[in-house]
């Protein structure tokens, strides 16, 4: 029998702009929390010209079929409780971070790493999430 392959948890931006290979663990698997899928369905109904609303959706649709999505589940809410009291004891406004904090949430509970293209936006969340920061493209 194989062992598992580890998995790690791309965020939204992560989503939108995919890491290359190399700057993922070794052999590891991606996955997705139902909150990007969220987020990125958001983003069809959003766009106001038809023709970037195609292109939103045809990535909706290749997300889902292509990437493993993990629900947001009762434990995950307790979780997301959690890192919104983390960031509120920083001294920081958890408002304008709540998706973030939904997905890093997710990562958390399935112990998984959470990759993302905003590492500052998951500041203040270690030890409960490790986070794998990529460079801005």
């Amino acid at each position: 029998m194989s062992a598992a392959r580890p998995r790690v948890l791309l965020d939204t931006s992560a989503v939108l702009d995919p890491p290359e290979r190399a700057d993922l663990p070794p052999d590891s698997e991606v996955a997705i929390s139902a909150i990007t899928l969220a987020e990125l369905a958001a983003g069809v109904h959003a766009a106001t010209r038809p023709r970037e609303r195609a292109v939103r959706l045809a990535r909706l649709q290749r997300v889902e079929a292509s990437i493993a999505s993990l629900s947001f589940s009762p434990a995950a809410a307790r979780m997301y409780g959690q890192l919104y009291a983390m960031v509120l004891e920083a001294g920081k406004s958890p408002r304008p971070r709540r998706m973030d904090l939904l997905i890093a949430s997710v990562a958390a509970i399935h112990g998984l790493p959470l990759v993302t293209r905003n590492a500052p936006d998951f500041e203040d969340l270690e030890p409960l999430v490790k986070v794998i920061g990529l460079a801005r493209r």
